[in-house]
């Protein structure tokens, strides 16, 4: 449903505010191990991130990338899809036609469209601090094993 490049924003904002929970800075390599995400790759989405606003970084010896403490519950899933895909999850056709619609449908618009609609639900209402939470709490995790 994401792009890959999407997993990996959204596995790194958690990342990321579960340090600056602890009011940490995370460096890019730390983030792109424990993403599984290319150095070069990670880098990218990172800076992709820092001009939306999502995360922050430090240039320099105590630097790397944080969210500000107070931004980490109010930083919703949909900021960061948005950012890196935009927003034809929450528009497209499910089987990527350019032209359905609801007087002209696909043969699954009906049943995407709720599937489309619950998404983006949960990506409205979900924020950084409850994932980073769980992250943090062991109930959750980001790596396979």
């Amino acid at each position: 449903m994401f792009s890959k490049s999407c997993n990996y924003a959204i596995k790194a904002a958690i990342f990321i505010a579960k340090h600056s929970l602890e009011e940490n800075k995370v460096g890019f390599v730390d983030i792109a191990k424990e993403i599984d995400s290319p150095q070069a790759f990670t880098a990218k989405i990172l800076q992709i991130l820092v001009k939306s606003g999502i995360i922050d970084s430090v240039k320099g010896v105590n630097g790397g990338f944080y969210i500000p403490k107070k931004n980490i519950a109010t930083t919703y899933l949909v900021e960061i899809v948005d950012a890196i895909d935009g927003d034809a999850v929450f528009h497209g056709c499910g089987l990527g036609l350019s032209q359905c619609s609801e007087t002209h449908p696909c043969p699954v618009h009906d049943k995407f469209k709720s599937i489309r609609d619950e998404l983006a639900h949960m990506l409205e209402t979900t924020n950084l601090e409850e994932l980073a939470l769980g992250i943090k709490s062991g109930e959750t995790f980001l790596k396979s094993l």
